[in-house]
């Protein structure tokens, strides 16, 4: 993991491809007021990638037209850590020794050891 805090990591670096709100709710099949609904429920996140671009939606995710599973409740816990949007996202997408990124393990229905190691961020 890098050194520098999940807040200041470089989001355009960690993701590579991010989503407007009308191109994910496109994916899903819903309004962008529903995505804006569905990142404010936690069950995606969104964030600013870097200065002077839009904010944006990871492209992971989305799988089969809905959020990856198991993405709704880490963000849940990962909010009641303290996680702002832009800290899940990092937290997600850099690489926690599972082995690999957490949102690889997410999408390949690992999501049960990235649940744990999220939940252990509070002790």
């Amino acid at each position: 993991m890098s050194d520098a805090p999940l807040a200041e990591q470089d989001l355009s670096v960690l993701v590579e491809e991010w989503l407007t709100w009308d191109e994910a709710a496109a994916q899903i099949g819903v309004t962008p007021a529903k995505v804006r609904t569905m990142v404010r429920d936690h069950q995606l996140a969104a964030a600013v990638p870097a200065k002077g671009r839009p904010q944006g939606i990871p492209a992971l995710f989305i799988v089969d037209g809905e959020p990856v599973k198991g993405l709704p409740g880490l963000l849940t816990v990962l909010h009641d850590n303290g996680f702002d949007d832009r800290e899940c996202i990092a937290w997600i997408f850099l690489d926690a020794d599972l082995p690999g990124r957490p949102i690889d393990a997410l999408r390949e229905n690992r999501g049960a050891e990235v649940k744990r190691r999220a939940q252990a961020l509070a002790f």
